[in-house]
């Protein structure tokens, strides 16, 4: 039978297969292998108890991508959500988190929750911060209720890696969501003993057919790992538009001369906040090597 890891605590796996969610456990093999089954698997199952719904994992399907921070696979997209206000949105952070998006390819959305703490002015100016780096901002209150119909459409049909800090009101927003988009969570909730309390496992949640988000714990800092200092202008997507203009190869955009990125900043063209992480950023890289 085939299914999907919707969540694996303790060595214990819930595959959803249709309506049924079974409790596995992965066969040997993989642990030989070195593969581990993660959220998000397709998986082939071997029921051993339809009563008690227990069954091994036997098969791990290919996988179109596997995510290592959160740790999960075959995941479409993935949406950040900063709080608007309240706490202030942490723009360093943020920029982190995009940066290991795209170092994993990963298509991303930037949310600002508590829309309504805030006034039209500030949300330009967030949306200000991200005018040319491609990625789609949208504002929602989840207190409200407001902005849930774009973002429901962002979500349809795609499984969707949902990560943020705490206290930005990630778990009351998916919880706005599945009470949005599909009423059919409740059996799954309650077997898999899914609460509305702090996220402490990557997890899916399963919204409709097709549909799935991928909750994970909140985040106060990310580190990044695997990284060149040189690699770091590749994941900032503004910048691309701009180096062909720079004067020497192989520019880092930071202290050179004749630097066309720069020339853009000073035009207005690049968000001078994304600029400033991306050189805190490119110097912690930097220092990294030292050590």
């Amino acid at each position: 039978m085939r299914g999907r890891i919707i969540r694996g605590i303790a060595g214990f796996y819930y595959v959803q297969t249709g309506n049924q969610i079974y409790e596995c456990k992965a066969k040997g093999i993989f642990r030989k292998d070195k593969k581990k089954p993660l959220p998000g698997d397709y998986v082939e199952i071997d029921i051993l108890d339809e009563t008690a719904l227990t069954a091994n994992i036997s098969v791990i399907l290919p996988r179109t991508n596997e995510l290592i921070r959160p740790a999960v696979a075959n995941v479409d997209q993935a949406l950040v959500i900063m709080a608007a206000a309240s706490p202030a949105p942490n723009l360093n952070l943020l920029d982190r988190f995009l940066v290991t998006m795209e170092q994993q390819k990963v298509e991303c959305c930037i949310c600002f929750n508590k829309q309504d703490l805030v006034d039209e002015e500030w949300k330009d100016k967030l949306r200000e911060s991200y005018r040319n780096t491609g990625y789609r901002v949208l504002f929602t209150s989840a207190r409200q209720g407001e902005g849930l119909e774009e973002l429901c459409q962002i979500l349809t049909g795609k499984t969707t890696t949902v990560a943020g800090p705490s206290g930005v009101g990630k778990s009351s927003l998916i919880n706005r969501l599945q009470t949005g988009i599909s009423m059919e969570t409740g059996e799954i909730s309650t077997k898999i003993e899914r609460g509305k309390h702090t996220t402490r496992h990557s997890e899916l949640i399963y919204v409709s057919e097709d549909t799935y988000i991928v909750d994970t714990p909140g985040f106060s800092s990310i580190e990044l790992y695997g990284m060149e200092k040189e690699e770091l202008q590749d994941y900032f997507p503004e910048f691309a538009d701009w180096e062909p203009e720079c004067r020497f190869t192989g520019c880092a955009h930071v202290k050179e001369r004749d630097c066309g990125v720069k020339t853009a900043l000073e035009r207005g063209e690049i968000s001078r906040s994304r600029y400033e992480n991306y050189c805190q950023l490119y110097e912690e890289l930097k220092n990294k090597r030292k050590y």
